[in-house]
């Protein structure tokens, strides 16, 4: 017993190690917003077309995008804030600029003084004309919600004071703003690996005897702790996490019943597979990560062989999925090649991966649904670029003889797409846990 507590008193330093205080969090936020913006921002709007962009929001409403650029200690935007980025090619140069009473920031400086233009609007249109633009990015647009932040009355604010002859340069800022938000620089894959890591380090301890007790613990019990747990870390959560449990005298649930969380919480009992569904956010950048344990009868050492075959299908149909990444290639071409080699090899697989990132179901294209696995239109028709992170979400359903029943491995890892071709961001789970 004392070994047990040592090593969970070790685990436990381990974890707090990794994470910064809020001051260094926030000096490696305002570096990596730095260099994307300096570095990324003038190579997406060269590869873009989009030579000035323009995003516009208030307090408390602010644009999806604009909020992944807001620096460490901006939490929010203030009274109506209007960036204004201008990308001059010839001269290598990219301005940023800030239609606000400040700077935002080290990095996006104040280009108002209200006391010599009170119209902000107006402000904002001599900017425009003295610059001159061939298009000016507005982020509106049908199908990706995150890139259509500008709302309505800032929208026809806008209009209103603009000239005619720029308002016909007006275009939407989709492929940018989709790009800015998917497109992962070096110093962010660095971070993300520390992120990924405190999340698999957070489901071991929540799939430990330290927080279950078989016959006890319930898994809503386990869903607070994991919970609490974060917020104990300084860190966030981007969505409820759930825990689940099958066994050998229950039928599996249904999709729908599964991804509605509708399923009430089960005492865990021994024989149980365990499933979890856990992400976190740190740093601007969030992780979603799907996992299994096991929990021994008495006697038990070891998964029993049947989880660890049904567990196996699970990492093949991840394995035929990933292996389909290409530059170019559509979410649902790699959807549909992928289901059809899987299930010509006779596994019953569905997959449902979105792009992650700043958000944690981000911009990018689409794999699937849990409820379209014909493809996806639109988000699906998207096709795959370089420096971009997913969450490999999916499951196989498998018969397991010994409980004459079907069970669902479910699955779902961060994994980086890049020049090297694809890789799991900090490795992935190729075995169940043993609870312990």
């Amino acid at each position: 017993m004392k070994k047990i507590l040592i090593i969970y008193l070790l685990f436990s330093i381990s974890l707090h190690a990794q994470i910064m205080s809020e001051k260094d969090r926030a000096a490696l936020k305002d570096e990596i917003l730095a260099d994307r913006f300096n570095k990324l921002l003038p190579e997406l709007m060269d590869d873009t077309g989009i030579d000035m962009w323009v995003i516009i929001s208030r307090e408390y409403n602010e644009d999806p995008v604009m909020k992944t650029m807001l620096p460490a200690t901006w939490l929010n935007a203030r009274r109506r804030t209007i960036f204004v980025f201008y990308r001059d090619k010839e001269r290598d140069s990219i301005e940023k600029l800030a239609v606000a009473r400040y700077d935002v920031g080290k990095n996006i400086q104040s280009a108002w003084n209200k006391e010599e233009q009170p119209d902000q609007w107006k402000a904002l249109v001599n900017i425009i004309e003295k610059r001159n633009p061939k298009k000016i990015g507005i982020n509106t647009s049908a199908y990706f919600n995150i890139a259509d932040g500008l709302v309505k009355t800032d929208y026809e604010a806008f209009k209103e004071a603009l000239p005619l002859r720029f308002e016909q340069k007006l275009v939407s800022a989709e492929p940018l703003a989709i790009a800015w938000i998917e497109t992962r620089t070096e110093k962010e894959m660095e971070l993300y690996a520390t992120l990924v890591q405190i999340t698999h380090d957070i489901i071991d301890e929540a799939f430990s005897s330290k927080v279950i007790e078989p016959g006890k613990t319930t898994t809503d019990d386990v869903v607070w702790w994991m919970r609490q747990k974060v917020t104990d870390l300084g860190l966030n959560t981007w969505f409820h996490p759930t825990i689940d449990a099958q066994r050998n005298d229950e039928e599996l649930k249904s999709h729908i019943s599964s991804f509605s969380k509708g399923e009430g919480s089960k005492v865990i009992f021994p024989g149980d597979l365990l499933h979890c569904d856990f992400g976190i956010t740190y740093i601007g950048l969030n992780t979603d990560c799907q996992q299994h344990a096991y929990v021994p009868k008495e006697g038990e050492t070891k998964v029993p062989e049947y989880l660890v075959e049904a567990f196996k299908k699970g990492n093949r149909v991840q394995d035929i999925f990933t292996g389909k990444f290409a530059a170019d290639d559509t979410g649902n071409a790699i959807l549909l090649a992928s289901l059809k080699e899987a299930k010509e090899e006779g596994l019953r697989p569905s997959i449902y991966t979105h792009p992650l990132g700043t958000y944690g179901h981000s911009a990018g294209t689409t794999f699937g649904m849990w409820d379209a696995q014909e493809g996806v239109p639109v988000n699906g028709d998207y096709p795959l670029h370089l420096n971009t992170v997913y969450a490999i979400e999916l499951n196989t359903t498998v018969f397991i003889e010994e409980w004459n029943r079907d069970i669902r491995i479910m699955l779902e890892e961060a994994g980086y797409f890049g020049p090297n071709g694809f890789r799991y961001v900090n490795k992935r789970q190729e075995q169940i846990k043993l609870l312990k």
